[in-house]
């Protein structure tokens, strides 16, 4: 009999027999998810219910009605609230269980942060507190910025995304395998004097005086477009400003049109009489979304308060007007700063974009579209299929099984391709490539002490000295710090050049011959004893130099990189020729090939588990 304590739940006991002794790894483990969307929600369900012992979600998204057709952990209700707080709501009251993924599992441990993953409050110290992070992002620049955070800590990353019926999961571990990669173009030195002196001789330079004539002119037009914000032409001046003036001034530009056709400009009375001639008002006209709408149709709105017909760009426009006049009122009380902005799901915004866009793009012979093909295109509304986010977010978790197992060399990048053969498609996760500016990077920390440490201490004591590096350049998130031509910074403390806790310093090497990989340092703030050096590096510190690719043994592929030559009359595979597993089965191996030529196109595998035959071409 096991004691009281030790007494496993229905739940346990299912956990249990289903995942073996990985399940204790797996109650003990601390795991962090970015992100609380399409496959934020199936990931967080999934985490939940196989039982990992704590889960810390981090989004700075709020939930949007369009959000509700595939993100089931939230309801109508919870429109403009944070989708971490509520997909995470506290499991410890029962009333509010409805919304939390906390009712899947009570004795999960949830802690949400309705917060940006690159605020300084996450720092590497943060990431490494975590035995594994998963990505569910929809943008690039955040899933860089975990990336980098993960390397840093040395936090295995299971990274996740989808488009349509497409989805991908890929394992992320230091030193193993490859990273998330991105590119960076650097400018030489001279290209970078040449980009300052371009810019000084554009900013110093005299414009004529009749130029400086029309900006003042321009000025001045649109400062009393802003004081007739709320009065009765407000919608006729930003009419005839935008449609009329502006686009007769660039046809007086004759030599822009040698080659094309010119714009027409618009008048405002007669839109505004054929459209009133047509007899729909722009109530009617404004709910058949996915139509697109004539020139008339653009211009024509109801508006309610005065029982006028503007046109739909005015009559918005007289909407976000009142709006704006309402917050400046407020701004004055104390509040916020007044400013609107656009939203997909604003019926105001979205009418005023959709119309203004027609317009123009009639006024240039531009074929309009409807207010539905708007709404994507300035909503930059990727297509989401609930399923392909389910699978994707049982993917990832399949594949953190074998990371926490410690069977990283078993994992896989995992490809959902509706267009292919198959619908999931696998490949072995590949090593770091050291000429990627993200997984061919060595991470370490640097401690300054922000009173004393300058550049010239990192540059000369540690980098020259200590390291041995000749030829190289200092960077940050802005910019170069330090070249042999650029060493004017050498004498400026890190706090004069913005170069604080929790910041990167990246390492470059410039030696031609056998140069290091790049080092990436985090910064890590901290006051040393006068009597020692006011910077310092771990003492075991060894980089790594660069691969050289013997390119008389390589052969290029179609992409026009290099792979290692394959034996004559034997066609290349790529990726995995083992199936996915289940925990506990035996992987299905394919047999041996027969009669089998390069030239056949298709290949017959005789499958000798149970006889069947496979076509595999």
């Amino acid at each position: 009999m096991q004691p009281p304590s030790m007494k496993l739940t229905k739940r346990e006991r299912f956990h249990r027999q289903s995942l073996g002794a990985l399940y204790g790894r797996i109650k003990q483990s601390r795991v962090l998810m970015v992100g609380a969307g399409g496959i934020g929600c199936e990931l967080l369900k999934n985490l939940v219910l196989t039982g990992f012992g704590e889960v810390h979600i981090v989004d700075l998204d709020t939930i949007d009605l369009s959000n509700l057709n595939r993100q089931f952990l939230f309801r109508y209700e919870h429109i403009k609230k944070s989708k971490a707080l509520v997909g995470a709501a506290a499991i410890n009251k029962p009333p509010v269980a409805k919304e939390s993924a906390g009712r899947f599992n009570p004795q999960v441990k949830l802690e949400a942060h309705h917060a940006n993953i690159k605020d300084p409050q996450f720092n590497v110290d943060w990431f490494a507190g975590f035995n594994l992070v998963f990505n569910a992002l929809d943008n690039l620049e955040a899933r860089r910025h975990v990336n980098k955070m993960c390397l840093a800590a040395d936090v295995p990353l299971v990274e996740s995304g989808t488009t349509g019926f497409n989805g991908q999961v890929q394992v992320i571990l230091k030193v193993q395998f490859g990273g998330y990669s991105k590119n960076i173009i650097r400018l030489s030195v001279a290209g970078q004097k040449r980009v300052l002196r371009l810019q000084y001789e554009r900013d110093t330079k005299k414009l004529p005086s009749a130029e400086i004539e029309n900006l003042r002119k321009e000025a001045q037009a649109l400062k009393q477009i802003r004081q007739s914000m709320g009065s009765d032409d407000f919608s006729r001046k930003i009419f005839e400003k935008v449609f009329t003036d502006d686009i007769n001034r660039l046809r007086s530009m004759q030599d822009m049109w040698k080659t094309r056709q010119p714009p027409t400009a618009l008048d405002f009375d007669a839109v505004s009489k054929s459209s009133a001639s047509g007899g729909e008002v722009g109530d009617s006209v404004a709910k058949r979304d996915q139509v697109v709408w004539s020139l008339a149709e653009n211009f024509t709105v109801s508006d309610n308060l005065n029982n006028v017909v503007f046109f739909l760009i005015g009559g918005s426009l007289r909407r976000l007007s009142r709006r704006l006049q309402q917050a400046q009122a407020n701004e004055s009380n104390g509040s916020t700063t007044a400013v609107l902005s656009f939203d997909k799901d604003d019926d105001d915004t979205l009418d005023f974009v959709t119309a203004s866009a027609n317009m123009r793009s009639i006024a240039f012979g531009i074929q309009p579209r409807s207010k539905f093909d708007i709404k994507q295109m300035a909503g930059n509304i990727i297509p989401a299929i609930a399923t392909t986010n389910a699978m994707t977010a049982g993917l990832c978790v399949m594949q953190a099984f074998k990371v926490i197992r410690g069977d990283v060399h078993k994992a896989k990048n995992v490809f959902l391709e509706r267009s292919g053969a198959r619908v999931i498609n696998s490949e072995s996760l590949r090593p770091p490539n050291p000429e990627c500016p993200v997984c061919g990077v060595l991470h370490s920390r640097l401690v300054i002490d922000p009173s004393r440490a300058t550049l010239n201490d990192l540059v000369e004591d540690v980098l020259q000295s200590k390291l041995g590096y000749r030829e190289f350049s200092v960077n940050n998130e802005v910019g170069t710090l330090y070249d042999p031509d650029l060493d004017d910074n050498l004498s400026k403390k890190f706090s004069e050049l913005g170069v604080k806790g929790e910041s990167f310093l990246t390492i470059i090497d410039d030696d031609e011959e056998n140069p290091h990989v790049n080092l990436s340092l985090s910064i890590l703030e901290k006051e040393l004893p006068e009597d020692s050096k006011p910077i310092s590096l771990p003492p075991d510190i060894e980089i790594p130099r660069k691969r050289t690719i013997d390119t008389e043994n390589v052969h290029k592929n179609g992409n026009g990189t290099v792979s290692p030559p394959t034996a004559p009359g034997k066609r290349k595979r790529t990726g995995s020729l083992e199936e996915p597993t289940i925990e506990g089965r035996q992987p299905i191996k394919r047999g041996k090939v027969q009669n089998a030529s390069e030239a056949d196109g298709v290949v017959l595998v005789d499958g000798s588990s149970n006889g069947a035959i496979i076509i595999d071409d």
